[in-house]
């Protein structure tokens, strides 16, 4: 069964001679080895990578099943400095490295405590700042925030979340829950009380955002009530929600690729921990924005990469 492939078969089949420049010398790109959708998705990050590093980055592709310890022992003799290591199986091989090798990692959505200490990690989750900036230039009216959110998918994000609010003068109200009746229970108690500077932040946590349960209440109650809802998931915005942030692959690689350049140039890269994604796109639904009667001019339309339903 293969285990490992690098552009062919075997363990590590392709990997340049050291010697090739800063990058070639001692960083290579750990991924999965996943099928579509999916391989796209890396693919572009990927590229981004090569991009900024100014080289093919020597890369590892490494099978669901993959032994990582064992990986992780071939990965030493190479004698590394650094490691961008995407999705979860490559966090996983590479937080069983020598601590002395640094990970850079992205392509993650909601990092665990110990990924967070082990690597400099880029989430997939938008930044909770960003996403409110959007909501001010589009409701401008909009002063308080709710969102709903279990501390084992999202209690990193919150703290990143509630300065942001506090920067824009926004009220956040971050409920904690640990079962999906509850979460129900708070989006009851939202609508009940809901008023028109009030706006319904969906965090990916499929706790809290059970696509069965939640999503089409709080569609169907934020519609009737013309409540904005917006969402950290794209396809939430094909289903109703007024707009979402997504990643921008081509430029999530490239920062992945500058913050592992700077720590092979023993210069200061981003620090270790979670870090909410700045490299995104925004996508606009122009029929709930019409319904809550927002501004559509072609300037607005302009500041958005997709807009729903798609013409």
């Amino acid at each position: 069964m293969r285990q490992w492939a690098a552009w062919g078969c075997g363990v590590l089949p392709w990997w340049p001679a050291f010697g090739q420049g800063l990058a070639g010398d001692r960083l290579a790109v750990i991924y999965p080895e996943i099928g579509e959708p999916f391989r796209a998705v890396f693919a572009k990050i990927l590229e981004g990578i090569d991009e900024r590093a100014q080289q093919r980055v020597p890369r590892i592709a490494v099978a669901a099943d993959a032994d990582a310890l064992a990986l992780a022992s071939e990965l030493r003799r190479r004698e590394l400095k650094v490691v961008i290591a995407l999705g979860r199986a490559g966090l996983r091989v590479a937080t069983a490295l020598d601590p002395a090798i640094e990970v850079v990692a992205g392509g993650v959505i909601s990092p665990n405590e110990a990924d967070a200490r082990a690597a400099t990690l880029l989430s997939l989750a938008p930044d909770p700042l960003l996403l409110m900036q959007r909501l001010k230039s589009l409701q401008p009216g909009v002063k308080r925030v709710t969102v709903v959110y279990s501390p084992r998918h999202s209690a990193w994000l919150m703290r990143h979340a509630q300065p942001a609010a506090r920067q824009l003068g926004l009220e956040l109200r971050a409920l904690e829950v640990d079962e999906l009746k509850s979460a129900l229970r708070q989006y009851q108690d939202f609508f009940a009380q809901a008023a028109p500077q009030d706006a319904l932040w969906l965090p990916q946590d499929p706790l809290t955002v059970d696509e069965s349960a939640v999503l089409p209440l709080v569609l169907q109650e934020c519609w009737n009530r013309n409540l904005a809802l917006f969402s950290s998931n794209l396809g939430h915005v094909r289903r109703g929600a007024l707009f979402s942030l997504y990643p921008n692959n081509l430029e999530l690689g490239r920062s992945l690729a500058s913050s592992a350049l700077a720590q092979l140039a023993r210069q200061a890269g981003a620090p270790r921990g979670a870090q909410p994604l700045r490299d995104v796109h925004a996508a606009l639904n122009t029929r709930t924005a019409s319904h809550l009667g927002l501004d559509l001019s072609p300037q607005v339309q302009r500041s958005f990469e997709l807009l729903l339903p798609e013409r």
